[in-house]
């Protein structure tokens, strides 16, 4: 058999890990790597790629970045002769991002099947684009690999037969089980004892100046009886520079490689965030999570997990802000299937 893992971005890395590993156990099956480069600094690539033990990609398209639209047609022009020279068996996707639905789209027209590996996720907010290449990839995928049991229902209401849906479990907690040792010795002996730690990118969070001040003044708040760690995304760095607003005392990092970035989350008093990944992460450490969104994609999160959506209310957030630090953060547990395995099971499926 012969499978080609498409990634692109940071977040598909940590998923592809487990699927490669597990699939190289199993004898007659040949698999290509292809890296758009969606992602392309080596913060956000190539680092990923050397702790996650991913091999060097076969296929590097080199895309960069652009707008949505530049972005998905540069993917899907580039990727269309090289999966028609590979014939694959099956093409894996993996996520949300603009290479997941963009590759989809392309095997869908050359009458090639692809997997969806974390299938069946919904925020049910047409103004993310992640979710317009949710919806998409969904709808053209022949095997839809899904977390959690809402993805299941999400897919079979939208008409999906479900013999084409596989629950395997979050394949980005494999990973995190894998290297949470390695990640425990990073950090060691330069953290406070305690600390909240922030990751702020999503536009309608960091492109309004007046939505950006309000998240860094509550920020500037906390961080006077309790420090704050910040892992800037570039986007972000720069949205609070060309607005003139003032990071103050916050201690504002680069973005940290996957083990460095894992071993501040497992210490964290509490994690303030916009990112879906770490809503998971959280969720498994056992970390107190607040989301700056009005809605999330992981609902599992929110209902069994640690994670309290606070919208973008400062009100709600200093609220919730003070339960965590009175002592009486959300109590959570860990999803059935997140015990890091979900990638043999994805190997499983397609081997059978």
């Amino acid at each position: 058999m012969k499978v080609v893992h498409i990634v692109g971005a940071r977040p598909n890395f940590m998923k592809v890990a487990p699927v490669l590993n597990a699939l190289k156990a199993r004898k007659g099956i040949v698999q290509t790597l292809v890296h758009t480069g969606q992602h392309y600094d080596v913060n956000m690539s190539g680092v990923f790629f050397e702790q996650l033990g991913i091999p060097v990609p076969d296929v590097n398209l080199a895309v960069g970045s652009g707008s949505h639209a530049k972005q998905t047609a540069e993917i899907m022009t580039r990727l269309e002769p090289v999966v028609a020279e590979q014939k694959p068996d099956i093409v894996l996707v993996y996520g949300d991002v603009n290479s997941t639905m963009a590759t989809a789209l392309v095997c869908a027209k050359l009458g090639l099947r692809v997997g969806h590996v974390e299938a069946g996720l919904r925020s049910f907010d047409r103004t993310m684009p992640e979710e317009i290449n949710r919806l998409v990839t969904d709808q053209l995928a022949d095997l839809l690999f899904t977390p959690s049991e809402d993805g299941d229902s999400n897919l079979l209401r939208e008409g999906i037969p479900s013999e084409k849906i596989f629950r395997v479990g979050n394949v980005m907690i494999d990973s995190l089980v894998r290297l949470l040792p390695a990640a425990r010795q990073h950090h060691k002996n330069d953290l406070p004892e305690r600390f909240a730690l922030v990751t702020l990118h999503r536009p309608a969070n960091v492109d309004d100046s007046s939505t950006l001040r309000g998240i860094l003044q509550c920020l500037l708040e906390v961080n006077q009886g309790l420090a704050v760690i910040f892992p800037a995304h570039p986007r972000t760095r720069k949205r609070i520079f060309d607005f003139g607003l003032d990071a103050g005392q916050l201690r504002v990092l680069d973005p940290l490689p996957y083990l460095g970035f894992l071993g501040l989350l497992c210490r964290a008093t509490l994690v303030i965030t916009d990112s879906g990944g770490i809503q998971e992460e959280t969720t498994y450490l056992g970390v107190p999570c607040l989301t700056v969104r009005e809605n999330t994609e992981r609902p599992i999160t929110v209902s069994q997990g640690t994670n309290v959506l606070v919208g973008r209310d400062p009100v709600k957030l200093r609220v919730e802000l003070a339960k965590v630090l009175a002592g009486n953060a959300k109590k959570g547990s860990v999803p059935p299937l997140w015990d890091g395995k979900a990638g043999e099971r994805v190997a499983e499926v397609l081997v059978r």
